[in-house]
C-alpha cells in the first residue's frame, strides 16, 4: 500500500508541481496588483458633472424607445462621450443607451464615439483606437458580457492605461494601466490559467482548473501522509537526523510537515473558488425581485431629471449620475457625486435625503418573504460576513458601506440579504451555500479574517510566509521531479 502512496504522490507531483509552484508565485503578485478593473469610484471620478440644459427626453419617452415591452433591471442618467445618456440593463441582454436630447436609441458604436468617450475620461492625453474585440487577456471578466463587443483605446498618459468602451452603451467600463498588464502577466492572469483562454479551450477552461486544483488537493494529502510516515518521531535515522533524505528532498520533506496542512488548505480552497459542479447553487434560491415592489415603471417617478439636479444642487450635491430605483414600489432618485457620495430623492414627499428610513427597507424585505418571518439588524462595524476588502482584491470595487442593514429570513436556504441604508441597494445575498463559500474559500484561501485584516502588515507577513513555504515545496518537487525524468 505505502507503495502506491509513493507512486501516486511522485507521479503527480511531477505533472503538477510546476502549476504548483505558479500559483504560489502569482498569489503573492495577486496580494497586491488585481486583474484590471474600473472600480465605481474611478467611474465617477472620470464623470463630467450632469449638464442637462435644454435636455432631456421624459423618462416615460427612453423607457419606450428602449425596449418598449420589457421593464429594465436597471436605470441611469450618465454623461457618455460628451452627451447625457440614459443607460438601461436587462437581464441577459446587452446594455441598452438612449440619447437624452433626442430620444433615439443607440447603435453600436464605431471608432469615433470610443475615442470620443476615452476623450471625456482623460481631456489631456492623446487617445488612439486600437480595434474591437469580444474578449482578450484584460477583459475575461463575465461581468463585461451585456458590453460585447468592446472597443479598446490606449491613452498616452502617464499611466499607459488601455481603456475598454462597451460597444452598446458607448461607456468606459473597463481601465488597464501599463502597471497592472506587466504585473498581472505574472499575476492573475497566470494564477486563473488564463492562457488557456483564447486558444480554443475556453469551454474546457474551467474544468481544467478545477481537475488540476482536485489533483493537486490529492498530490498533497498524500505527501501529508508520506511525510509523517518516513519522520522519525521516536528515534532517528543511523545519520541522526529525523528524515530520510537528504538535498532537495530533505528541503521537500520538511517543507511539506511545516507547510503541508497549509499548502493543502489553500489548493482546496482555491479549487471551491471554482464553485464545482455548483456545490454552492442553492436548490431553492430566495427571489429579491419583490423587494423593488414592482417593474421599474416611468410613473412611478414623476419628477424629472432636471428637477432632481436643482434638488440634490440646493442640497450641495454636484450630481455626476443619477440613478432610478424603486424599493417596496416606491420610487426614489439616486444622485451620485464624483466621490462616491449619493443623496436620494422621494418621488413620495420630494425630500431629499442622505438616507432611506430604515423601516422602508424593512417592509420591502418582508416582501421577499412574506409567508415567514424576517429579522433585522443594524450593522455598525463589519463582522466575519460582511467587511470591505481593498480595491485591487477581486471583490474589492464592491461598496460596502456602514451602517448596513441585515435581514434574516427563515427560508429553506436561510437567506441573508445586506441592504444599503444610502441607496436602498441589496449589496449581497448570502444564503447557506453561500455562506459555507465564505468559509472554504474567502477564509482558507485569502484569509479574510478580520483580526488579520485589520492588522496590516500583519496580514501580509502571514500570506507572504506561507506563499514562501508553498514555494519551496513546490520547487523542491520541480528539482526532484527533474532529477526522477533524467534517470
Amino acid at each position: 500500500m505505502k507503495r502506491y502512496l509513493y507512486l501516486w504522490h511522485r507521479w503527480l507531483g511531477i505533472g503538477l508541481c510546476l502549476f504548483m509552484a505558479l500559483w504560489f508565485f502569482s498569489g503573492v503578485v495577486m496580494l497586491y496588483v488585481g486583474y484590471p478593473k474600473l472600480t465605481p469610484r474611478e467611474h465617477l471620478a472620470h464623470l463630467p458633472a450632469l449638464d442637462l440644459q435644454g435636455c432631456c427626453i421624459d423618462l416615460a419617452t427612453a423607457l419606450h424607445n428602449a425596449d418598449g415591452e420589457r421593464a429594465p433591471a436597471s436605470i441611469r442618467l450618465s454623461t457618455v462621450a460628451g452627451e447625457p445618456r440614459y443607460l438601461l440593463s436587462y437581464p441577459g441582454r446587452s446594455t441598452v443607451a438612449v440619447d437624452a436630447r433626442s430620444g433615439e436609441r443607440l447603435a453600436p458604436i464605431e471608432h469615433e464615439q470610443a475615442l470620443a468617450a476615452a476623450r471625456q475620461y482623460d481631456p489631456t492625453a492623446f487617445a488612439q483606437y486600437r480595434g474591437a474585440v469580444e474578449e482578450d487577456l484584460w477583459s475575461h471578466s463575465r461581468a463585461l458580457d451585456a458590453e460585447r463587443p468592446l472597443h479598446r483605446v490606449q491613452l498616452a498618459d502617464a499611466d499607459g492605461t488601455l481603456l475598454y468602451i462597451s460597444g452598446h452603451s458607448g461607456e468606459v467600463v473597463r481601465d488597464a494601466t501599463a502597471l497592472e498588464r506587466g504585473w498581472n502577466l505574472v499575476g492573475a492572469w497566470l494564477h486563473w490559467l488564463y492562457p488557456l483562454r483564447g486558444i480554443g479551450l475556453d469551454g474546457l477552461w474551467s474544468n481544467l482548473v478545477i481537475y488540476l486544483s482536485l489533483a493537486a488537493t490529492f498530490m498533497a494529502v498524500l505527501g501529508a501522509v508520506i511525510g509523517v510516515l518516513r519522520w522519525r518521531f521516536k528515534a532517528p535515522y543511523r545519520s541522526g537526523s529525523r528524515s530520510p533524505y537528504r538535498g532537495f528532498a530533505r528541503w521537500h520533506h520538511i517543507g511539506g510537515l511545516l507547510f503541508g496542512v497549509l499548502a493543502i488548505t489553500w489548493i482546496f480552497s482555491g479549487l471551491m473558488s471554482m464553485n464545482p459542479w455548483r456545490v454552492f447553487n442553492s436548490s431553492v434560491p430566495l427571489p429579491v425581485a419583490p423587494y423593488q415592489g414592482g417593474p421599474l415603471q416611468a410613473q412611478a417617478f414623476p419628477i424629472s431629471a432636471q428637477q432632481a439636479l436643482a434638488r440634490f444642487a440646493d442640497n450641495g450635491l454636484v450630481v455626476r449620475e443619477l440613478e432610478w430605483r424603486l424599493i417596496a414600489g416606491e420610487g426614489y432618485l439616486i444622485g451620485h457625486d464624483r466621490s462616491g457620495r449619493t443623496q436620494v430623492l422621494s418621488m413620495t414627499d420630494g425630500q431629499v435625503r442622505k438616507r432611506l428610513p430604515q423601516a422602508l427597507l424593512e417592509r420591502a424585505a418582508q416582501a421577499v418573504w412574506p409567508q415567514g418571518s424576517v429579522h433585522t439588524e443594524l450593522l455598525h462595524t463589519y463582522d466575519f460576513y460582511y467587511y470591505a476588502r481593498d480595491e485591487h482584491s477581486m471583490l474589492g470595487h464592491l461598496e460596502k458601506p456602514l451602517p448596513v442593514l441585515r435581514v434574516r429570513f427563515d427560508d429553506p436556504a436561510a437567506t441573508w440579504l445586506h441592504l444599503d441604508l444610502y441607496t436602498g441597494e441589496v449589496l449581497s445575498s448570502l444564503d447557506q451555500p453561500k455562506r459555507v463559500s465564505r468559509w472554504l474559500f474567502s477564509l482558507l484561501h485569502s484569509w479574510d479574517w478580520l483580526p488579520l485584516l485589520q492588522r496590516r502588515p500583519l496580514w501580509d507577513a502571514w500570506m507572504i510566509a506561507l506563499s514562501v513555504g508553498g514555494l519551496i515545496l513546490s520547487i523542491s518537487a520541480a528539482v526532484l521531479g527533474w532529477r526522477r525524468l533524467r534517470k
